[in-house]
């Protein structure tokens, strides 16, 4: 069983920002593989259901990103989910808007909501995606830029790296996820 956890921020008014890459991913491949996102425990929303023969548990944790690893935590101690079939999606500053990365294991790179699932879990080996944002036009503006409104034309580019994350997550549950690095990195 794989847990995918997808990061953002649970309230409306972030749902169409830059820190919410996690969560719309996640909404993009439960809608195509059907699995509802809609049970409210462990602090978070989740489903479970197949993708690709593999069991699975998408999930999107609302308690804020600093508190994310509070409910990856929870859910991973309840379903003893092992770190290597835990998959996080979240944004990245440092890729461009429409690309992602993929990674093995690695440090959280400033991401408050990758900390605080490290912290708590106390590992950082466990696979993640990373979808690009960019960077904002003025340094010190990151919090304006992550939660800020989109501009029509970059929405359109955010939303192809999300459905390149989405395509990511088929290509590491079908064929693993060296396959997938040397796919979309």
């Amino acid at each position: 069983m794989y847990l995918i956890v997808g990061l953002g921020n649970p309230e409306e008014e972030y749902s169409k920002t830059r820190h919410n890459m996690g969560f719309n991913t996640i909404n993009k491949i439960s809608q195509q593989y059907n699995i509802e996102v809609k049970q409210n425990k462990f602090q978070a929303l989740y489903g479970s259901g197949i993708i690709e023969k593999e069991k699975v548990i998408l999930l999107k944790p609302q308690t804020y990103m600093n508190l994310s690893g509070n409910s990856v935590k929870e859910i991973m101690n309840f379903y003893k989910v092992d770190n290597d079939k835990i998959l996080v999606i979240y944004d990245d500053m440092d890729i461009e808007p429409g690309k992602i990365k993929i990674r093995k294991k690695g440090s959280a790179g400033g991401h408050n909501g990758m900390k605080s699932i490290i912290q708590m879990i106390g590992t950082d080996e466990f696979p993640r995606i990373r979808v690009g944002i960019g960077r904002p036009i003025h340094k010190g503006d990151e919090i304006n830029y992550v939660i800020g409104a989109i501009p029509e034309e970059e929405q359109r580019k955010l939303d192809e790296g999300t459905n390149i994350a989405k395509k990511a997550i088929v290509e590491i549950l079908k064929n693993g996820i060296d396959s997938a690095m040397n796919k979309y990195n």
